[in-house]
């Protein structure tokens, strides 16, 4: 089954519409350093999809007053 692949531009611009800005320059260097969400390349480009995306949402969230 094929899923719908976002480039780095795409993924940002769907993270900013769930309330989390973050841009494309952000979701490089997070790639480059670690901690962003998961990514596969093909060819030089980075691509995503909405479900890595939302579990690394879900990983990241912190209940309010708890400790990070």
């Amino acid at each position: 089954m094929n899923k719908p692949y976002l480039t780095r531009n795409k993924a940002a611009e769907y993270l900013n519409n769930q309330g989390i800005p973050y841009s494309p320059k952000t979701l490089q260097k997070l790639a480059s350093l670690g901690g962003g969400p998961r990514y596969v390349l093909f060819g030089n480009k980075a691509l995503y999809t909405k479900e890595d995306l939302d579990v690394w949402i879900t990983e990241k969230l912190v209940e309010p007053g708890s400790a990070a």
